[in-house]
């Protein structure tokens, strides 16, 4: 999306200042990085859960198996 962003921008002929002034401060690092924790946090409780399902498919499948 921020690389659509930049294009249509640069289609334009205008800068996008907001991403300029964070490029300078240092702040787009900040921005990033958030963002890249929350992506991962929303990975690592996918697969958590997807253990959890296969865990509970077995299970079931072995009380089935049982009767």
């Amino acid at each position: 999306m921020l690389f659509t962003l930049i294009s249509v921008s640069q289609a334009f002929g205008q800068d996008v200042e907001m991403a300029d002034l964070m490029r300078s401060s240092g702040k787009i690092y900040v921005v990033v990085g958030v963002i890249l924790i929350i992506f991962g946090g929303i990975l690592f409780y996918l697969f958590q859960t997807g253990k959890k399902v296969d865990k509970l498919e077995s299970r079931i499948k072995e009380l089935e198996d049982q009767k």
